[in-house]
């Protein structure tokens, strides 16, 4: 530096040659600079290698990205960073980048290979034709190459036979040829999203949503493909995820006209619906019901969102002993949609009110919906069990007592019509009746105030019937044959 100051001084008052000096060394600085760049790009590619070698594509890509800003005429950097793009499944930069090789060396074949390649995959024919046929030009016998191809135009022609039979309404032929179509396109959105549109036509919603997916994910996420996606999950009940894809569509847009007021309106019915279902599992059943009804009052169009509210309110319902106000909102679920859940809810409800013919029915309508329900199966055969007892003796009755009465209250019935039928206080023929109606109280009594008993009985089996196997050890099927002293009664009992 003291050497460069004194020549500097010396030639002060040569302009001329003092320009020249400076212009010297800045060659010398930039040459030095190109060097370190060189190297860092030579860093940036051994790096890429690595990381693409260990299947690291994302952290290969980063480094690949660095090298082609540091030299952005090496074309076989961008090749190699066009099929990580392809790998990772971003077409159009893949797409790019192949376009830039051939830019740079037009007879680079294996870059127009990929690039016709991803045309086909995509489903633009007509760019994979020309690729291709160059790339023909080139390797005439090229097994792979012909072979793709032989089949554009085949499947040009495909493409142009679905929008003939979509237009006249065949969507199921559509489905088939698209499906197909997809097999040598599977990049294509036109062909997902006609497809997509034809699963709604056939009333395919999962299937249209699963199709829109894979468009959204193709076209790197948009706020058109969450919203619809998140409409069509709403319309079939599903409002958790609907609300799920509405959120992604805000973060890519807050103040989006459609998905925000849909935001706003799926977050109250969601909420309302999750609570419900909280409070249901929590058996806190009259709160699962105020919850339902919130969320029925927040959507009155959307048939499937309905169903479910009525679904739970029928539920919670059924779960709270509210028989009859369980069979109504059972029934409006049943309008919307038939559901073996419901049935056998609904057929619960009429067990509770005895209404045994009622439930027998809904039970082998679940079982015509779904032959392995087990629930539907248990439920048919105890309907049928408390439908042949009900022609029998029912202790509920015989006390008059409802079916979920409390022991304590079980024995305060027996106790006073025990004390109003007891045989001593009657005569002749009436003590006969006296006798009967005696006997069936203190049946009755010992059934119903042991809990396996009553068990038993609950479940459409008369532990005390004579025909029963479970007579629990009892003289001819009569629980009161060791208070039969000679003729006929003489009652020793105590009211306890």
């Amino acid at each position: 530096m003291t050497l460069l100051a004194s020549e500097l001084s010396y030639m002060a008052n040569d302009k001329r040659l003092a320009a020249c000096l400076i212009l010297f060394l800045l060659e010398l600085f930039i040459d030095g600079a190109k060097s370190a760049t060189r190297a860092e790009i030579e860093n940036h590619l051994e790096l890429g290698k690595e990381l693409l070698a260990r299947g690291q594509l994302t952290d290969a890509l980063i480094h690949y990205h660095a090298a082609i800003e540091g030299d952005p005429t090496n074309y076989l950097t961008l090749f190699k960073r066009g099929t990580v793009y392809l790998a990772l499944g971003k077409t159009r930069l893949a797409i790019s980048d192949f376009s830039r090789v051939l830019e740079l060396k037009p007879d680079f074949n294996a870059a127009r290979i990929q690039r016709g390649t991803v045309y086909m995959k995509i489903g633009d024919y007509h760019n994979a034709a020309i690729d291709y046929s160059h790339a023909l030009e080139a390797d005439p016998h090229n097994y792979q190459i012909n072979e793709h191809y032989n089949r554009l135009s085949p499947a040009l022609e495909q493409w142009e036979l679905v929008q003939e039979v979509k237009d006249r309404g065949d969507y199921k032929t559509a489905i088939v040829l698209l499906t197909q179509l997809l097999e040598i396109s599977p990049w294509s959105t036109d062909f997902r999203q006609t497809r997509a549109e034809c699963y709604i036509e056939e009333d395919d919603i999962l299937s249209a949503i699963s199709d829109l997916r894979s468009v959204n994910k193709l076209s790197q996420d948009s706020t058109e493909g969450y919203y619809r996606i998140a409409e069509l999950l709403y319309s079939i009940g599903h409002a958790t995820s609907s609300l799920k894809e509405i959120r992604e569509c805000l973060k890519l847009d807050p103040e989006h006209k459609d998905c925000f007021p849909f935001y706003k309106k799926i977050r109250k019915v969601e909420k309302a619906l999750a609570a419900a279902e909280e409070y249901r599992d929590q058996q806190q059943y009259q709160d699962c019901i105020e919850s339902a009804e919130i969320a029925l009052k927040n959507e009155k169009e959307v048939a499937m969102i309905q169903f479910s509210a009525y679904q739970l309110l029928c539920n919670c319902y059924m779960r709270n002993e509210q028989y009859t106000e369980a069979i109504g909102k059972c029934r409006e679920a049943l309008n919307v949609q038939k559901d073996a859940g419901v049935l056998c809810d609904r057929a619960e409800s009429y067990i509770g009110t005895e209404m045994f013919d009622d439930a027998i029915h809904d039970y082998q309508a679940a079982i015509e919906i779904d032959e392995n329900n087990r629930r539907a199966k248990e439920g048919l055969e105890k309907a049928k069990r408390l439908q042949k007892q009900s022609e029998r003796r029912d202790y509920y009755k015989i006390l008059g007592v409802k079916r979920n009465a409390q022991k304590k209250e079980i024995t305060k019935a027996y106790r006073k019509l025990a004390q109003k039928w007891h045989p001593d206080n009657f005569h002749g023929d009436e003590k006969k009746i006296a006798e009967k109606k005696f006997i069936d109280i203190a049946a009755a009594k010992e059934v119903l105030t042991d809990p396996e008993k009553r068990q038993q009985f609950d479940n459409g089996q008369d532990p005390l019937d004579p025909e029963s196997n479970t007579m629990n050890g009892f003289k001819n099927g009569n629980p009161f044959a060791h208070f039969q002293h000679g003729s006929p009664f003489q009652f020793k009992f105590h009211f306890s």
